[in-house]
């Protein structure tokens, strides 16, 4: 009688629909607005084949306003099944320190405009250069969010670590602001300009925020 079949091959160890079945499972404790608006479309979504598809994403800004828009794409797009990597230079740098501290400021930003008194109001530029006033605006912004249940950065960086984002330290920036590998959060890697460049040059989607 002929041999029987050889048993299928075992499925890779960190399969993309592994990958957004655990982000599925990991995001069920991030806010309420973040799983309408995020972890229901993820759901809904076709899973990406991780051989064709693929994301990169420069992080240069540190600033609270600043640091979600990346840790939400980046999450979502490794949910879909993509491989994403994410390379923190300049004041991108601290989002990946142990302890975060974010603040934001409203000057020179127009459209942070604050829902208040039935409508929303802005700053003057004027206004923004009185002492207290960016850590009053960080406060209020941080109370809207809890209250609005918008999950934290500290929880989607966890969400991204979970979900297996490729976290790159710049290291050159590393070195200019004296921060040390200890500072930094367990599971990124250190590298360079070449580092993201081999990177890029095969991603099909590169973002600079």
């Amino acid at each position: 009688p002929p041999p029987p079949p050889p048993p299928p091959p075992p499925p890779p160890p960190f399969s993309s629909r592994r990958r957004h079945t655990r982000y599925a499972d990991r995001s069920r404790g991030l806010g309420d607005v973040y799983k309408r608006q995020v972890v229901s479309t993820v759901s809904e979504a076709p899973v990406a084949a991780p051989e064709t598809k693929s994301m990169s994403i420069i992080v240069t800004k540190g600033s609270l306003d600043w640091a979600y828009p990346p840790f939400i794409l980046g999450t979502t797009a490794a949910a879909m099944g993509l491989p994403v990597t994410m390379f923190f230079t300049f004041y991108g740098l601290p989002l990946l320190l142990k302890k975060l501290d974010l603040q934001l400021t409203a000057a020179g930003n127009p459209a942070m405009k604050m829902p208040m008194m039935g409508g929303h109001m802005g700053l003057p530029n004027l206004l923004t250069a009185i002492p207290g006033v960016d850590a009053a605006c960080s406060k209020m912004m941080k109370n809207l969010m809890n209250k609005k249940g918008v999950a934290s950065i500290e929880d989607l960086r966890e969400l991204a670590v979970d979900a297996e984002v490729r976290m790159i330290a710049c290291q050159m920036t590393l070195d200019l602001f004296e921060y040390s590998t200890d500072d930094m959060i367990d599971g990124i890697e250190l590298g360079g300009a070449a580092t993201y460049i081999d990177c890029a040059t095969k991603a099909d989607i590169n973002l600079f925020i």
